[in-house]
């Protein structure tokens, strides 16, 4: 079984609000809202240079009520804010080669009509592919620019010092990504949906103690450990019917091979 090891902490206060490059940032949200726009593609709108200097979204995506596609190829994001599950005519979510997209906030799930995605999952953590580790939420909360959250379930107000945030791998889209929840209660603990089989079978706060499912390499290894494990058994079962006859048929012995 694969453990976590070498976890690094989430890193808040990302981004510098005063850079022209945010507020131009500001100012596209702004303008396809206004223009109730079905596409959102910043780095048109930016250009290249100002777009790599991109490290999250703002709050104010929460406008984009008509947004049905989110073009985010190869950016810089380290994280996206709660809001996107305000984008609720959402169908399409491409961060596709965002390496440092990690993880996902839970309020994502509130985009009913996401039905296709394009997510570089090899970076996330937890992946099948090789387990990245999750970060220990104990002690390290994840902050964003509110100063006070919103339970991810029943969207009451809470404050960081009072939720409980706890990661959890869903569906989404065509992709199972890691979503991280901010919650009020045991209540909406328990609401939460059931991961899908291959992951982390409960929401849990990450770190070194948590083991997950075996990765792509680790299951290869245990299926070759199977077949020769099988191998050796078809081998001394051959070696017991030649030790008990001596003249044993071949056609048995073809066909015994055979069945095994």
């Amino acid at each position: 079984m694969n453990t976590n090891n070498n976890i690094s902490k989430i890193k808040n206060n990302i981004q510098d609000k005063n850079s022209e490059a945010w507020k131009k940032l500001c100012e596209y949200v702004d303008l396809v809202a206004k223009k109730g726009k079905k596409e959102f593609s910043p780095r048109e709108y930016l250009g290249d240079e100002l777009f790599a200097q991109i490290y999250t979204l703002p709050k104010s995506i929460s406008k984009l009520k008509k947004v049905k596609r989110v073009w985010l190829y190869g950016s810089k994001l380290k994280r996206i804010p709660p809001e996107i599950g305000q984008m609720k005519s959402l169908e399409y979510f491409d961060p596709y080669t965002s390496y440092d997209l990690k993880w996902f906030p839970y309020e994502l799930t509130n985009c009913k009509k996401l039905k296709d995605s394009r997510i570089s999952t090899r970076a996330l953590f937890g992946n099948f592919k090789n387990r990245k580790a999750f970060p220990k939420l104990d002690h390290n909360p994840v902050r964003y620019d509110n100063e006070n959250l919103k339970c991810s379930v029943c969207e009451k107000q809470i404050s960081y010092d009072t939720t409980n945030q706890l990661w959890i791998t869903l569906r989404i889209g065509t992709d199972t990504v890691p979503l991280l929840a901010n919650l009020c209660s045991k209540e909406c603990e328990n609401s939460l949906p059931h991961p899908p089989k291959d992951y982390v079978q409960y929401p849990h706060k990450g770190g070194a103690d948590l083991v997950q499912q075996p990765d792509e390499i680790e299951l290869l290894d245990l299926k070759i450990a199977e077949e020769e494990k099988a191998d050796k058994s078809t081998n001394q079962s051959i070696k017991k019917t030649l030790e008990g006859n001596s003249k044993p048929s071949l056609l048995k012995l073809v066909r015994k091979i055979w069945e095994q």
